[in-house]
C-alpha cells in the first residue's frame, strides 16, 4: 500500500546557494528608484569631468573677448563668462577638479587615515585608542572651515614654492602651470578633518567585535594584530566604511567648492565650480547674466542632493529597510 499523500515523506529539496550580504544590499539598491537615479546624475557629471579633455568643446582658459558674457546660443550652449571662455567647457573641467579632490580625500584621509586608526584605537585599546581619540577630540573641536580657510591661506605660496623646486630638481614639468600645488594643499587640508568620523565609527563597532569568540579563539592559536585586524575584524567592518564614505563624499564635495569660493581653494588656471560661482554672484550680475550663477548652480545642487539621497539608500540598504 503506498502513504496517503498527507503522510508521504518530502522530498529533500536542492540546496540553496549561499548569498552574500553585498549581493543582498546590492539587491535592495535595485529596487530604490531614487538611488538609481543619484548614481545616474553622479556617473554624468563625474563621467563628463572625467572626459572633458575629449567631449569639452572648448579649452577652459580659452579666452575670446569679442564675446564676453554671451547667453546660451548654438556656439555656446550654457553662454560664456566675462572672459569669454565657454561655461560648458568650465563646468565639464570643474566636475573632474571635484572629483579628482573628492577621491583624494576619501583614498587618505576615509580610506587610509580613519579606517586604520580606527581599527588601531578599537582593536589595541590602552594608551593607543586615548592618543587616537583625544588628537581626533581637537580636530573636531576645531571650527573646520575656519581651519581651512586658514591653512590654505598660509601654506599656499610654500607649496607652490616647493612645487617649483621640484620642478627646477626633477625631470617633472609643468606642475604649476596645471594647479597641482592646490590640489595638494586642498585634499590635504580636508584629508586632517575628515578621517575623525570614519575613525570613531569604525572604533566603536571594533570595541564590539574583539570580545567575540571567533577573536579570541585566533589570538589563542597565535593570530598576529595585523591577521586578526585584516582577516577577522576589517572584512566585519567593511559595511561601515562604505556607509561612512558615503555620507561624507558630498561634505567633502561641498567644502572643495566653498573653499574655492573663498579664494584659497583650488587656484586657476584649474577650473572650479567655487570660482564659476564666486564670479556669478551678486544682484546685478545675476540680474544682467543669470547663466553665470545657474549653471554651476544648478550642477552642484544635483550633485549633493544626489549624495545624500544615495547615501541615505545605502543606509536603508544595509539596515535591511
Amino acid at each position: 500500500m503506498t502513504a496517503p499523500a498527507a503522510l508521504a515523506p518530502v522530498a529533500e529539496s536542492a540546496p540553496i546557494k549561499g548569498t552574500s550580504e553585498w549581493r543582498i544590499v546590492l539587491s535592495r539598491m535595485r529596487r530604490k528608484r531614487l538611488a538609481l537615479i543619484s548614481l545616474v546624475i553622479i556617473s554624468i557629471i563625474y563621467g563628463a569631468g572625467v572626459l572633458a579633455p575629449v567631449l569639452a568643446p572648448y579649452s577652459p582658459t580659452q579666452t575670446n573677448l569679442d564675446r564676453p558674457v554671451e547667453k546660451p546660443s548654438r556656439d555656446h550652449l550654457f553662454g560664456t563668462d566675462r572672459l569669454g571662455r565657454d561655461e560648458l567647457s568650465r563646468a565639464m573641467y570643474s566636475a573632474r577638479t571635484t572629483l579628482i579632490v573628492t577621491s583624494a580625500v576619501v583614498l587618505s584621509g576615509g580610506l587610509i587615515i580613519g579606517n586604520t586608526l580606527g581599527l588601531l584605537a578599537g582593536y589595541r585599546g590602552g594608551w593607543v585608542d586615548t592618543l587616537v581619540m583625544r588628537v581626533g577630540d581637537v580636530f573636531s573641536s576645531l571650527p573646520s572651515l575656519v581651519m581651512l580657510i586658514l591653512i590654505n591661506a598660509t601654506l599656499g605660496p610654500r607649496v607652490t614654492e616647493w612645487t617649483r623646486w621640484v620642478e627646477d630638481h626633477t625631470p617633472l614639468s609643468g606642475l604649476v602651470a596645471s594647479g597641482f600645488p592646490s590640489y595638494l594643499l586642498v585634499f590635504s587640508a580636508l584629508s586632517l578633518f575628515f578621517w575623525v568620523g570614519t575613525a570613531r565609527v569604525i572604533r566603536a563597532q571594533v570595541l564590539q567585535l574583539r570580545e567575540r569568540d571567533y577573536i579570541m579563539a585566533a589570538e589563542s592559536l597565535g593570530a598576529s594584530p595585523v591577521r586578526v585586524i585584516l582577516q577577522h575584524l576589517l572584512p566585519n567592518v567593511s559595511f561601515l566604511i562604505i556607509l561612512s564614505l558615503s555620507a561624507t563624499l558630498g561634505g567633502i564635495a561641498g567644502s572643495e567648492i566653498v573653499l574655492t569660493w573663498f579664494g584659497v581653494g583650488v587656484q586657476p588656471p584649474a577650473a572650479s565650480f567655487g570660482a564659476m560661482l564666486f564670479e556669478g554672484s551678486g544682484t546685478r550680475t545675476f540680474a544682467a547674466s543669470p547663466h553665470l550663477l545657474l549653471v554651476p548652480g544648478i550642477i552642484i545642487t544635483l550633485l549633493l542632493f544626489a549624495f545624500a539621497l544615495l547615501g541615505d539608500a545605502l543606509n536603508d540598504a544595509i539596515r535591511g529597510r
